[in-house]
């Protein structure tokens, strides 16, 4: 009986995983277990019910200078992995073994999973759906799709989400206007964007929009023809 009933929970759960990223695949994502996460924080931190700015733009709609930021800050080889960023891993987890810091290696895949259908804790039972959920989006999204969810349900502020948001309370200006040291300065928050701002950028912030600008003249793609 258990069994049969483990059966069923995970079949149910592989048939619904697979249509809500058929469903997202086409429309446009009403919000992200991380923004319902970011309620439950406030809730748990007796702050009660603070909004969020949140505003899905098609690709259309969005600068190709902020494809192109958060590409060089987040993932440069967005394009030639398969949703994991094998070397990367690889160099973190020697780096770690001999003495240093455990280092990040999440691609943008890895994050739109993650963000989109998983809360920020951390377990191996977390670790695994978001593998799963990283190869399912790789496998039924094109990578412009998954490029236009991550620009969209990114956090660039204190309860700012989504690329047009960003531009719009930081710069007064839609995403399709950004520049590329506007775009460059919010992909430089993206670490910690709430520890770090774009509307009084620390040196570190600062520093690290300089370093994205280098490796966006560095990278040579051009999102105008990737990004339709």
């Amino acid at each position: 009986m258990l069994k049969n009933l483990v059966m069923y929970a995970v079949l149910a759960f592989i048939i619904s995983s697979v249509g809500a990223c058929m469903l997202l695949r086409w429309i446009p994502a009403p919000t992200s277990t991380f923004m319902l996460y970011r309620h439950y924080e406030d809730l748990m931190e007796g702050q009660g019910y603070i909004s969020i700015d949140y505003r899905w733009v098609s690709g259309k709609k969005i600068s190709p200078n902020a494809s192109s930021a958060v590409i060089a800050a987040e993932d440069q080889q967005f394009f030639r992995h398969s949703g994991f960023d094998l070397p990367s891993i690889e160099s973190s987890i020697n780096v770690y073994l001999n003495g240093g810091r455990l280092r990040g290696a999440s691609t943008i895949s890895q994050q739109v999973a993650k963000n989109l259908f998983l809360t920020p804790s951390k377990s191996f039972i977390r670790k695994g759906l978001e593998v799963w959920f990283t190869l399912l989006i790789e496998w039924l999204w094109s990578k412009e799709r998954i490029l236009v969810m991550y620009l969209n349900i990114a956090e660039f502020g204190d309860h700012i989400f989504g690329i047009e948001a960003a531009s719009q309370r930081h710069f007064g200006i839609p995403a399709k206007q950004l520049n590329k040291s506007q775009a460059a300065l919010l992909a430089a928050t993206l670490p910690n964007p709430v520890r770090f701002q774009a509307v009084h950028p620390s040196n570190y912030v600062l520093r690290r929009q300089r370093w994205i600008l280098r490796q966006i003249h560095n990278m040579g793609y051009n999102m105008h023809s990737i990004l339709k």
